[in-house]
């Protein structure tokens, strides 16, 4: 049995749904890569677009200069797949690779464990460096390549038999493996149906998206207050969006599968209350999100895609919940959208609560916001 095909015994045999090998040269999609950061596409991920970020997405073998192979690895995770709940008013909906352990997490471990039996292959400790989501790598691209798919129209990895609902892992050695044949077929053909979907319009047209205007960009990776031309378009989400995948008929038919062990559904976390998601303290958010992915925009951030998510929910219970966090959050940028939530729901009493607050509340931004609904 051949070198690489005991590696990927190795990872298919410990959960993996897909192992490909790929070489060092640059990614075919580079220069598409510097048009959308020359774009400003990326929204504020400056971590994309800085001088050495550039450089070694062009350039893989100068993350490890004596790597001679990428292997990269997917782990599958459940599928978010399913018919709108019944009579589940002021329920939020979490995209589903974060129902989970953080994979921030579980790649390590596995990557880990993976150079260990290695190194007994190979009578050495081979030099390896790895990354999920987290290094200057261009992961679609060399997956591709690697042939585990092809790069869809919502520019996510799609595979003709596991859909797209499974997350990326690579890792660098200093090992020379065969590499496997590009994945070539693009299997998209004229569907439009993720174009058709988004709320807000992100994907465009040349299979990139506008980063800024993506419910996952402004759920998770944008720290500031959210475009109030986009909060209406949120809907319920409260952590990411899996709306163009759920779409994809290549999910729909092959994309509900079981996931990897680590990325099994938390209780209460694909659909979380929102009525208890307001009051979460910090010790609360933290306790419930311990090793999850949803940690990343921190309570803040998470309160903040609550507060839209109940201003969308059109349900009078969520008005007491929003009247309590306008009053009592300590967070500025959370009651600054418990405002906007709450004009959603138009009242004289509301009314009247806003001027008090506009009297009360000493911070400007959330004065700025009262102001903006009484106006409106």
């Amino acid at each position: 049995m051949s070198l690489e095909t005991q590696i990927k015994q190795f990872f298919y045999e410990r959960g993996a749904n897909g192992v490909g090998i790929t070489h060092l040269e640059s990614p075919p999609h580079y220069p598409q890569y510097l048009q959308w950061v020359e774009a400003g596409l990326h929204g504020s991920m400056s971590y994309l677009d800085n001088e050495r970020a550039r450089a070694l997405r062009g350039n893989p073998q100068a993350i490890l200069p004596s790597a001679r192979s990428v292997v990269f690895v997917s782990l599958p995770i459940a599928s978010s797949i399913q018919s709108p709940p019944a009579n589940r008013p002021l329920t939020g909906r979490v995209a589903s690779y974060a129902w989970g352990e953080d994979y921030h997490l579980v790649f390590p471990k596995l990557f880990q464990a993976f150079v260990e039996w290695l190194s007994q292959q190979l009578g050495r400790v081979p030099e390896a460096k790895w990354y999920t989501d987290t290094g200057p790598v261009l992961e679609r691209d060399l997956a591709s390549r690697a042939g585990l798919g092809w790069i869809g129209k919502n520019t996510c990895l799609i595979h003709p038999r596991k859909g797209s609902f499974f997350l990326l892992g690579e890792i660098f050695l200093d090992v020379a493996l065969e590499p496997d044949e590009p994945f070539k077929t693009d299997h998209c053909g004229t569907c439009t149906r993720c174009i058709e979907a988004c709320p807000t319009e992100c994907i465009l047209p040349n299979r990139t998206l506008d980063a800024s205007r993506c419910i996952s960009y402004l759920t998770i990776e944008n720290k500031g207050s959210i475009p109030r031309e986009l909060r209406e378009k949120m809907g319920n989400w409260v952590f990411g969006c899996d709306i163009c995948q759920q779409v994809c008929p290549w999910n729909q038919r092959f994309g509900q599968t079981e996931p990897y062990p680590a990325f099994q559904p938390r209780e209460n976390v694909p659909e979380p209350n929102l009525l208890e998601e307001i009051h979460l303290d910090s010790t609360g958010f933290n306790r419930k999100f311990k090793n999850s992915p949803v940690q990343r925009p921190r309570r803040r951030g998470y309160l903040r895609n609550v507060a839209v998510a109940l201003g969308n929910a059109q349900d009078e219970y969520a008005v007491p919940a929003l009247i309590e966090c306008t009053e009592n959050e300590p967070e500025p940028l959370v009651r600054q959208h418990a405002i906007w939530a709450l004009g959603r729901y138009s009242s004289p009493r509301i009314r009247e609560f806003f001027s008090q607050r506009l009297k009360e509340d000493n911070d400007e931004g959330v004065r700025l916001a009262i102001v903006q609904e009484l106006e409106r």
